[in-house]
């Protein structure tokens, strides 16, 4: 059972949880918590062994904890998410292969697609592809996408390289339930075309992020980054191949983390317990 605890700090949190768990006969078998001393926020992770109620156990823990906590005793272990793609296939491969032999973490109940190009390979592992072009209003477009996501009911949206700038009507449907991959180490190169950027700026290192989307563009929670080491040598393109692998490996931790329930958000920042 996992047990997720977000709430104000104050003295004896810890104490008065573990006593909760040990009245009703759970073990805990893993704990993690940080305290955000600019926020007064407390955060905790627990991995507990043994049976008890759900609910009654979620009633006897807000009982003891500060006003607004938020509580989740054992979060469904197995999400469902939505995948939204344009054209590039390297992180849709990648997720799609997972699901396919489980070890993703979540379900893929579909594909969303502005254009046709990724339909082939969705195909070929029995996931319903949706095409969905942008029009030239683009509200329109968004609300039809609204409309199969939330057919689906996932529990996150993700953007494999949905090179589309989102409306904040959109966003305002999916709170901290969207997560993009950018190619590029944030703050860094925000916005189209940071391999460009990044070539003409001169970097010696380039990096790929996966964050939850907000309306500001590429400046949501971050969920995990990572950098590789790049030189005078490399043109735009080896920059562009390059970060491809990176922006895979990098969504798909970030996938596993979100999926585990590792990741906390507060205001536009994250906890991440790995």
């Amino acid at each position: 059972m996992i047990i997720i605890i977000q709430c104000k700090d104050q003295v004896g949190l810890v104490a008065d949880i573990s006593r909760i768990l040990s009245e009703a006969r759970l073990n805990i078998i893993s704990m993690r918590e940080h305290v955000d001393k600019a926020e007064n926020r407390f955060f905790m992770r627990l991995e507990v062994d043994g049976l008890a109620d759900e609910v009654l156990l979620e009633a006897e823990m807000k009982a003891v904890l500060p006003d607004g906590a938020i509580i989740q005793v054992n979060p469904v272990p197995d999400k469902r998410i939505v995948v939204m793609v344009t054209k590039e296939y390297h992180c849709l491969a990648d997720i799609l292969i997972r699901n396919s032999f489980g070890t993703l973490g979540a379900s893929v109940l579909c594909v969303i697609g502005n254009h046709d190009v990724l339909k082939k390979i969705c195909d070929r592992f029995d996931i319903p592809f949706f095409l969905i072009p942008y029009h030239e209003d683009k509200a329109v477009s968004e609300q039809e996408i609204i409309a199969k996501i939330q057919a689906y009911n996932p529990d996150y949206i993700v953007l494999a390289k949905f090179m589309r700038i989102l409306s904040p009507a959109f966003v305002a449907n999916f709170p901290n339930r969207v997560i993009n991959i950018h190619h590029s180490f944030l703050p860094a190169f925000a916005g189209a075309n940071p391999y460009k950027q990044a070539f003409e700026r001169g970097v010696k290192l380039i990096g790929a992020t996966a964050h939850f989307v907000t309306d500001d563009l590429d400046e949501g929670p971050i969920i995990a980054q990572q950098i590789i080491p790049v030189n005078h040598s490399y043109t735009a393109a080896d920059m562009v191949k390059s970060g491809k692998e990176i922006e895979t490996a990098v969504l798909a931790k970030a996938l596993r983390l979100v999926l585990n329930d590792r990741v906390f958000v507060y205001r536009n920042k994250t906890v991440v317990f790995e």
